[in-house]
Order: structure tokens, then sequence, then C-alpha cells
């Protein structure tokens, strides 16, 4: 936004802690079901202590038969205790080979309950998963579960944990079935599966489609860039500098630690005419709940010429704002002031969630976070959205957290720019420039990661050499 955000109650977040501890389950031989067909489960753990926060249940499915298989014919279950009758659960999946829009995740409730199961998971695929071949394997399923509260759950009573399985290995307690038909593992004693059995109703869908790009291009003209979905800003208008204008040739792509980045120059000698601002933007606004990152590399002082202008260097989410005060618009900021503005006299990182605002006169209904010291370099940002709160993270640490009464009623697209408040900070006539990088952004939809899960993604995509990928849905 053009403007400074409204002081509001700052909420300190606490973060979840990953409580490790011992006891794990001995694995036991693999008793696969003898089929015409036949499919092999291997398992490993990431979360490996006695209580978690989550539990990651990993898998890799095999066909071991002589015909290919359908994916969307496959059913896993993962078996668990409950930590009480009322819990619930909700499924994510953070990285799958076969991608994570393919891979579904629903919860049921067994008929027979034992001592260290009375609820399952089950991962099933849709036909987007496609085929695999005898001997293939699906590659990795990196899958997690928590409780909707978010409150720690023990796992070393849950029939399938094995804490010591921190390896891809066969393991019979898990279940799957081909076509209806078991074809692997062994159930809790009493609970055979059966393709009837209701999945718990208050699960939402697992969502997971991801947008992810490193900003590999050639030039702020390359078609791949708007092939991706990327405008880049030339009309005129706010916010900033009037007068100013946007220029999509000061948005270039450079190399940064032997990668392509994103690069946004703006510069000004002092007027209006002379200052230029950069903006980068998807064209789809169809961005609302889930993970949101960027790497990005903000600048204390220009490249060249005089320093102290009131300079913003963002990363957001927004949506229209289709009438003064209307309340389904949107917007979710970093914006990092270098120089102070907005009456602050030096550098400030703000994040600001968004109800609404009349741009005249001005009055806005938003919450805000800040901290005021030196964010000069590269930061990995994050924020998540879900129907409880957002909140912010700097550098893998909580940065603020804000109420469920500034969550999106509508879509959003994703932005960077850099532009001037004013010209107030420095009123020398002297040509100078400011860049902003950005070298990833990444958008998991209708899922909140950790900081820490954020970053395994983009690195699964890099090493995987993929560049580029959009599962998103249109709004």
């Amino acid at each position: 936004m053009s403007n400074r955000p409204s002081t509001g109650r700052a909420r300190l977040a606490l973060a979840l802690a990953v409580l490790l501890g011992g006891g794990a389950l001995t694995a036991l031989p693999a008793r696969a079901a003898t089929a015409a067909d036949g499919l092999a489960v291997q398992y490993r753990t990431s979360a490996s202590g006695a209580t978690a926060d989550q539990t990651e249940p990993w898998f890799k499915v095999r066909n071991t038969g002589s015909s290919t298989v359908q994916l969307s014919q496959v059913k896993i279950r993962y078996y668990f205790k409950a930590d009480s009758s009322t819990a619930s659960y909700r499924f994510a999946c953070s990285w799958a080979v076969r991608g994570c829009a393919a891979v579904t995740g629903t919860f049921g409730t067994l008929s027979n309950p034992t001592a260290t199961a009375d609820r399952y998971l089950e991962i099933g695929f849709t036909a987007a998963a496609g085929t695999l071949a005898p001997g293939a394997d699906t590659g990795d399923l990196q899958l997690r579960f928590y409780r909707s509260d978010w409150q720690t759950l023990r796992q070393s009573d849950d029939y399938s944990f094995n804490g010591a399985q921190t390896s891809y290995a066969s393991w019979d307690r898990v279940t799957a079935r081909l076509a209806g038909a078991t074809v692997w593992g062994t159930a809790p004693e009493g609970n055979a599966p059966d393709p009837t059995d209701p999945t718990d109703p208050t699960d939402p869908p697992g969502g997971g489609q991801t947008l992810f790009d490193d900003f590999a291009y050639g030039s702020h003209s390359d078609p791949a860039l708007a092939a991706h979905g990327w405008s880049v800003r030339a009309n005129s208008g706010g916010p900033g500098v009037p007068g100013a204008t946007w220029d999509p040739a000061k948005v270039t792509f450079v190399s940064s630690g032997g990668k392509s980045v994103m690069n946004l120059e703006t510069s000004t000698a002092g007027t209006g005419a002379s200052t230029t601002q950069t903006e980068v933007l998807t064209k789809s606004t169809k961005f609302r709940n889930g993970t949101y990152a960027a790497r990005v590399r903000f600048s204390d002082a220009p490249k060249s010429g005089p320093d102290g202008d009131h300079l913003v260097q963002t990363f957001f989410t927004i949506n229209d704002l289709k009438a003064p005060m209307a309340d389904d618009y949107a917007e979710y900021d970093f914006e990092y002031l270098p120089n102070g503005g907005w009456g602050e006299p030096s550098n400030i990182l703000y994040t600001t969630s968004w109800e609404t605002y009349d741009p005249d006169p001005w009055q806005a209904v938003n919450q805000h976070s800040e901290q005021r010291s030196s964010y000069a370099g590269w930061h990995d940002l994050v924020v998540t959205i879900d129907d409880s709160a957002i909140t912010y993270y700097v550098d893998g640490q909580v940065f603020g957290t804000h109420d469920a009464r500034y969550l999106p009623e509508r879509p959003m697209s994703i932005n960077f720019n850099q532009w001037l408040i004013d010209l107030n900070g420095q009123a020398s006539t002297t040509p100078r420039a400011y860049d902003q990088q950005v070298d990833y952004v990444l958008h998991v939809k209708d899922q909140v990661l950790t900081p820490a899960e954020a970053a395994a993604k983009v690195a699964g995509y890099r090493a995987a050499g993929t560049g580029f990928v959009d599962e998103v849905p249109a709004s």
C-alpha cells in the first residue's frame, strides 16, 4: 500500500515446539497378501520423537506385479491412536515426486479400536498421478498430519509409527489396497481395510497445489515470463511519488551466488518526472489461504548516488478495493523502509494484514507488526494464512501473528515492488538508484508449512531441476 500502516495491536506469537523423545516400534517382516497384481510399501519418518507437533509418514509405493497399475486405484492406510476422543486432524503433503496436487489424504475411524489404533489416514491418488509400470515406484511421498488445534501429539503409541525407521524400508504396519483388494500389510487386529469405511467429514481436502518460480529469465521481455503468469508493470498510478513512471526495463535478471535472481531497480534525481519505480505481479488473482514464501534481498543504501530516500521494498499479496471501506478487500505485506518514512526516522520492517481502507479521507483497518533495525541483505520471508490466523516469519522466526478478523475473503495476486513514498528524504538532484532482488517465490495452496518445510520444498524443486511449476487452479 502507499500509506503508512495504522497503529494496530501487535500480537506476540508462540512458535510450536517439536518435542523429541524415545520409544519406537521394532520393524516387523513384511507380509504382503498374495495377488496377481502386487504392491510393496516402504516407509520412513522424519519426525522420530515419541511426541511431536506433527506426524510425518513418508512413503514410496512400488509395483511388484507384472502389469501396469493405475495409481488412482491405490489406497494406503496409516493407523494411529487419537490423543483424545474429540481430537481432529489435518493432512498435508510437503513434497511428492508425482506432485502434491495428485495426492489426497482423508481420515477415518476404525470400527474395532485397539490399544494402538482407533483412527487411520488414508492416502489416495488422483488420475493426474498417472501409472506405475512393473518394478517402478512412486518416488517420495513426503506427507504429514497434525492436530487441528496444533496441540502436541503422541505418536509412540501409534500402530503404524516406527521412530527408528528414518530411512526407507519395507513396513507392513501400513496397508495398501489395489482396486479394492488388500495387497500389502496387516491392519490392527479386527480392522481389515474396507473401502466403505466412513471418513471424517470434518477434515478438509489436502490442498497442496503449488506455484514455484526461481526467476531464471533472460529479461523483462522474455516470453517465458509472461507465459508463466507474470506481468511487469508499465501503467501509471500509485503507490509512490506523483509523476513517477513504472519502468519494465528496470526489471532485470542477474546472477547472484551462481543463481539467477530478479532485480528491481528504482531510481530518482529528486523530481517526480525523474523517478522510475518497478513492480512484478501475477496476472491471476487466484491465491488465498496457504503458505507464501520468498527469498528477498533488501538494500539499505543506493548502488550509486546519495542515500536517504524514503524507499519501500516489498513482497505482498493483494486484491482490488472495490469501494472505499469494502469489507472483502485483502492485503498481506512485508514492507522494508531502509531510510524510514511514514514518520519513522530510520530503517524499519513492517508486516501488515489489511481488512480495508478509504483513500480519501484516509482511514484504515489493519493490524501490523514492526521491527526497527536494519534488514539489509538476503532474508527468507514466509506468511501463512489458514482459517484462524495470519503468521509472518522472517528467517525462520515468528515476526508477528495477526487476528482472524483480517483473513482474506477473496483470492489475491502475488506482488513484488520497489517505490518511493515521497522526495523528502533526500533533496539532492544527483541521480541515485536502489536495487531489490528476489531469488524465488513459492505458494502452497491451503497448506500451512513451517519455514523449514517451505525451504525444503524449494530445495526439492531445485534438486530436481525444476525452475517453474504452477499447479494452482484458477479461482
